[in-house]
């Protein structure tokens, strides 16, 4: 497996499928489309991880260090509800293949990106994290912060994580 920050054509191609069938297949948060695709709002802004097996994308995660965020356009106040005096950036779009999901490869990316993070200088990253995967992020070290986002079916928590209270293994070597 290979994991590696991508903007192939072919790799996007398929981060818009996997964007689909978890975004709006799997967790109802947008529109059924008849093309099967999901191009994110931030597209433009984001930076994609993705987790590979030969030619087929497994899993996948981008950030985006431009605001305004997302989580500015569903929160007020996002800047009041935060640790000040941080290099903030948003990490989105997290998924893995369902076929993958008892493997390594969340782990491997959420590690990967952390460092590539750190390594670029920022400190404080925001997430609107599935109510789904809450134990996941909060075994990570994140913190939830303001109310709920989303509608039924596909609520997120905004959290947080400062990289100095990242777990070890998740900080550059």
């Amino acid at each position: 497996m290979i994991i590696k920050i991508t903007n192939d054509p072919k790799d996007l191609e398929q981060i818009y499928k996997m964007n689909y069938s978890t975004f709006v297949e799997e967790i109802p948060q947008h529109e059924i489309s008849n093309h099967k695709v999901l191009i994110d709002k931030f597209h433009e802004k984001n930076t994609y991880f993705v987790a590979k097996k030969g030619d087929i994308v497994v899993g996948m995660i981008s950030y985006n260090s431009q605001r305004p965020f997302s989580l500015d356009q569903k929160l007020d106040n996002l800047d009041e509800l935060l640790p000040q005096g941080h290099n903030i950036v948003e990490v989105r779009l997290f998924a893995v293949d369902p076929k993958e999901r008892s493997s390594f490869i969340a782990y491997r990316l959420l590690q990967e990106l952390c460092k590539h993070l750190i390594e670029v200088g920022h400190d404080l990253c925001i997430v609107s994290g599935t109510t789904r995967e809450l134990k996941l992020y909060e075994k990570m070290g994140l913190k939830p912060f303001g109310p709920l986002v989303g509608k039924e079916g596909a609520f997120y928590q905004p959290m947080y994580v400062t990289f100095e209270g990242l777990r070890n293994d998740f900080k550059a070597n």
